[in-house]
């Protein structure tokens, strides 16, 4: 849709997301008629955004590491903290052609990510909400996308060979589900949010499963809070990997690293 350059604070659909609780109502407003291909998708995107839908799903996609990164209803909107978790994988020894897996991929913004910056390495992607997979599949070809709980759908010629799994897994607690913002309470899949009792009960299991999957000296990554450190630490610790902690302060992020023990002699 067509629109002048600029737009004030007066202007009437600035005024209605304001009204609504957007504190960036201008930047908004100008996504969403940039995103609209007519008067009438437009007043449609602008009565979902005002009900309280995110608007990366509003307009059809999200920024992160610097891609468009395509997004459907229903799906996890990336955020942005996790790049941070993409510039500690990058930041690992890799070869030429490592083998990176994108866990609980979602929309595969941080297997996105990876390829972008590795154009040379051999990417799988995996989640278990359909939606997640049919999104992923349109940001990732021709990388093979698989719709599964966690591990089970990968192909098994997988185990031992990957170098990178990012595992961008839930880690909200269950009790603070209901604190979460209504963007993400209401319209992104509680699989993707919920991470059981203290949060960790999904980085658990990866922890517990990437030992078989990973190559010697291979690495796993996954977020979580300051508070949920020493406990995901001793996750991997407990399945027989090395860990370690990387913090950017900026954007309050902590990915916690998992390493697998290299062949003696290698």
């Amino acid at each position: 849709m067509t629109r002048t350059a600029g737009i004030d604070s007066f202007d009437p659909l600035v005024v209605r997301l304001r009204a609504a609780g957007c504190v960036f109502a201008e930047e908004e407003a100008e996504l969403l008629m940039d995103a609209a291909s007519s008067p009438e998708g437009l007043e449609s995107m602008a009565v979902r955004r005002i009900a309280g839908e995110p608007l990366e799903q509003v307009v059809g996609w999200a920024e992160f590491a610097g891609l468009r990164i395509l997004l459907d209803p229903g799906v996890f909107v990336p955020r942005r903290r996790t790049e941070f978790l993409v510039s500690v994988a990058l930041g690992l020894p890799l070869g030429p052609a490592p083998v990176v897996v994108d866990l609980c991929c979602g929309s595969g913004a941080v297997g996105a990510a990876l390829l972008s910056a590795l154009p040379g390495c051999d990417l799988y992607a995996a989640d278990i909400e359909p939606a997640a997979v049919a999104c992923a599949r349109r940001n990732l070809p021709p990388s093979p996308v698989y719709e599964g709980d966690l591990f089970a759908p990968l192909p098994a010629g997988l185990g031992g060979r990957i170098s990178v799994l990012a595992a961008n897994v839930p880690y909200v607690a269950t009790s603070d589900i209901p604190f979460l913002p209504a963007e993400a309470r209401d319209h992104e899949p509680l699989s993707a949010l919920d991470g059981g009792d203290d949060g960790l009960a999904v980085a658990r299991r990866v922890a517990q499963g990437a030992r078989e999957w990973l190559a010697p000296g291979g690495h796993v990554l996954i977020e979580a809070t300051e508070a949920q450190v020493p406990l995901a630490e001793r996750a991997f610790t407990d399945a027989g990997l090395s860990a370690r902690v990387a913090v950017d302060e900026e954007w309050e992020a902590r990915v916690v690293v998992g390493t697998a023990r290299p062949i003696r002699g290698q």
